[in-house]
Parts: structure tokens; C-alpha cells; sequence
């Protein structure tokens, strides 16, 4: 038996814990520079505000105060996100983070005669510890956890839903469109709906040999998921990722060569960080800018340019790598909106190929690296950074709503007045 637990509305949510007046009030979490709605309450959903609507078609209702809007601050919800995941882990070890605000549980091998009370009981260790409230589905598998989690969401009060016998699988499929099944792709579903394949439980009736002709392994996969032979495995360590991105819009447009090369130099430290975590090297690095495609009075403009370098983490070399990079593409007179840095060609840091012509002393950029990134877990996220990035990061994003970060900044922790 598998259980899918989903944190409810995860980053409004957060925001309600430190601010409790704010429990049946419409909230909004927007994007990157205050761009989109990327997080919505009941409220606001309720209100008719769309995911990814953009923050100015409703800034009258925030102006008003009729909907309360806040920055995106990922501190507070990745310190947040830890805490609920230790407290699932109470329940069972076995346990894949799926999304921040999401996590597989593996429950083969308990006793499920009281696996319903169990969801209970995560449920209101997590209210009562952190203050999220939390959605749980049990299913046989995977794809079935995730419905059920669905199901718990949308139609159970208590929030838990249980998939446990095939007369609950065809019920519960009867009532899931084929969009919502998990794996099955937009373009997908759009073929499927074309051949009368509206549900889940569609699908699942369809021959295997159209589904393999259609969709291939993949398909028969999730088929089988559905009709509850587990076929999806746990992964309990993400794999490390192919290629690794940190890149940014600019609060505002700009033509200043020093503000983009430091956020540049802020982007390729960060990749370095990326790479360092999962014990991996890069031998290709991209930078890349763009001017916005939004304003038909300036002139659009866009390039890229990507250099090999020796297999490496240091972010000392990727900076360097970087701004180089920048010198090519950078042209003056344009206005531009977003820049980013992408490693790519990564390989596992203890099987990185060694250069014969290679001058730099790796040894003591990797032992370097290893103090900067202790000092930096021990005493704040990038409080020593490199002189390239800038004192203050001018460039950093704009954050008109942003809350306090109340558990990971001493001077931002909640104080109560007694």
C-alpha cells in the first residue's frame, strides 16, 4: 500500500501559519518578480483567479485588499517543506519527495487493518506541529495513491481517501478525467478524448496493443498502475540531474554591463552549489541573454554562447568561465530583461576526465569549495560569496509582498509579544 501526502495550497499555507487573520482570507503567492499567480487559497480559486494569471490583471483586488498578495519566498517554504517531510518519516522511512510540498509513502509489509486512522493521525501530527494542513491517498499503487490523493483533496472532509478494492478503483477511475491521470501528457490526453477515452477508467478497459502502439511501454505502464499492479518503484535518491539552469528576469530592463556580469558571476556560483550537492563535475557551460519579447518599441535580441571547460564544481572556474562567456554575447545599447547560466555534460565528480594541459590545481579549488559550502550550512545560505557576484546583488528579484522568512533568518524570526 502506497500513500501519496500532498501539502494543501502548500505556499499560502505557509503564510497562514505565521498570520492567522489570514485563515479565510483570499491569498495569492506570485512568481519571480511579482510576475504570475503561481499559488492560489480556496478563496481566491473561488474568486476566479487562475493559475499563472498574470499580478497585473488583478492588482485592483489587491489594491483593495480584497485579495492579499505575497512575494514568492522559497526560504520559508523549503525550511517548511523539511519539517513536514521529517514529520512523515515518523510514519514510515520508506518515503520519495516528490515536489516540495509532496511525498510517496511506502507502507508494504505494516499491518493495514487501521491504515485509514494511520492518515488520520499524519494528518494531525502535521496540523499540530507545522500548521499545514495536508491531504493523504492510499492506494495499491503509485498512480492510485495519486488519485486517491485526489479524491481525499477535492471530496473527503476529514482529507484521507482509501483505494483499496476493485469496486473503490472502478469508482474512483469513473471519476477521474484522463488529464488528471498521472503520466499521461496533455497531447496524450488530447488523442485519448479524440477516441472517446474521457476517464480513467476508459483507458484502462482499452487492448493493450493499442495502448503499446500509441503511447509504448509507458502507456502499458500506467494501465497497469491503474488496475492495481504496482509497476512504479520508489526512488529514494533523485538521480543527479543531466543539466543544471539557475537563471532570472531582471526587476527592471537594463543595459549595464557590471549589473548583469555580477549576476551572472551570482548565477554560475549557484550552479557550482547545484553540482557540489550531487558530487557531480560539468565540462560545458551556456550563458545566455535576452531582452524582453513585450515591448515592440525596443529591439528584440537574444544569443547564447557555450564553452568547454575542464570537468569541474569549482564555482571560482565556472565564474570565470562565465563572465568570458558574456564578453561574446553582450552587446551595448540593448535593454535586457533575463540572463542565465546552464551547465551541462556532467558526470559523477570521482570520474571526471583529467586534462594533461590542465593548469589549474583542482585539489585546492575542491578543498576550498568544501569550506566555503560547511561555512555556508553552518552560518547562512551564501553569507561568503565571491567578490565577481557583488556586495549587495543590485540584481536581486523584486519582492514588493514578500514575507518574513520567520524560520531561516535571525533577524526575520517571529517574536511574541506576551
Amino acid at each position: 500500500m502506497f500513500a501519496l501526502v500532498d501539502g494543501n495550497n502548500f505556499y499560502a499555507s505557509c503564510e497562514r501559519v505565521f498570520n492567522p487573520a489570514l485563515r479565510k482570507q483570499p491569498i495569492v503567492v506570485l512568481s519571480n518578480n511579482d510576475g504570475i499567480v503561481i499559488a492560489r487559497s480556496n478563496e481566491a480559486k473561488a474568486l476566479g483567479i487562475k493559475m499563472g494569471q498574470a499580478a497585473f490583471e488583478i492588482q485592483q483586488l489587491i489594491n483593495s485588499k480584497k485579495v492579499v498578495a505575497f512575494s514568492s519566498n522559497y526560504a520559508l517554504y523549503g525550511d517548511m517543506s523539511q519539517r513536514m517531510m521529517q514529520i512523515f518519516k515518523d510514519f514510515t522511512p520508506a518515503m520519495e519527495i516528490y515536489s516540495i510540498d509532496e511525498a510517496f509513502l511506502d507502507f508494504n509489509g505494516f499491518d493495514l487493518t487501521n491504515i485509514r486512522s494511520t492518515g488520520l493521525k499524519l494528518r494531525q501530527k502535521v496540523y499540530k506541529y507545522i500548521g499545514i494542513p495536508v491531504s493523504v491517498g492510499f492506494g495499491p499503487t503509485k498512480t492510485l495513491a495519486k488519485i486517491a490523493n485526489r479524491i481525499a483533496k477535492k471530496y473527503m472532509k476529514d482529507g484521507v481517501a482509501l483505494i483499496n478494492s476493485p469496486q473503490k478503483i472502478e469508482k474512483a477511475l469513473k471519476m477521474t478525467a484522463i488529464e488528471d491521470v498521472w503520466g499521461i501528457g496533455r497531447q496524450h490526453s488530447h488523442f485519448l478524448k479524440s477516441h472517446q477515452v474521457k476517464t480513467a477508467w476508459d483507458f484502462a478497459q482499452l487492448p493493450q496493443e493499442f495502448i503499446r502502439k500509441k503511447m509504448s511501454v509507458t502507456g502499458l505502464r500506467t494501465q497497469a498502475e491503474l488496475l492495481g499492479t504496482p509497476c512504479i518503484t520508489m526512488t529514494y535518491t533523485p538521480p543527479p540531474k543531466k543539466a543544471i539552469r539557475t537563471a532570472r528576469s531582471f526587476s527592471k530592463a537594463t543595459s549595464d554591463y557590471e549589473y548583469i556580469a555580477e549576476a551572472i558571476a551570482g548565477f554560475a556560483a549557484t550552479c557550482g552549489d547545484k553540482l557540489r550537492q550531487q558530487k557531480s563535475a560539468a565540462n560545458l557551460l551556456t550563458v545566455f541573454v535576452r531582452t524582453s519579447k513585450f515591448n515592440p518599441k525596443k529591439p528584440y535580441y537574444a544569443n547564447s554562447f557555450t564553452v568547454q571547460i575542464p570537468a569541474t564544481s569549482s564555482s571560482i572556474i565556472l565564474i570565470k568561465a562565465a563572465k568570458e562567456a558574456l564578453k561574446i554575447i553582450f552587446k551595448h545599447h540593448y535593454n535586457y530583461k533575463k540572463a542565465g547560466v546552464l551547465v551541462s555534460g556532467i558526470v559523477p565528480e570521482k570520474n571526471r576526465q583529467l586534462n594533461l594541459f590542465e593548469s589549474t590545481d583542482y585539489e585546492k579549488h575542491r578543498q576550498l569549495m568544501q569550506t566555503v559550502d560547511r561555512l555556508n550550512q553552518s552560518h547562512g545560505y551564501r553569507l561568503i560569496k565571491f567578490a565577481a557576484e557583488g556586495r549587495f546583488r543590485a540584481w536581486h528579484l523584486q519582492q514588493t509582498y514578500r514575507s518574513k522568512r520567520y524560520t531561516t533568518h535571525w533577524d526575520e524570526l517571529i517574536q511574541i509579544k506576551v
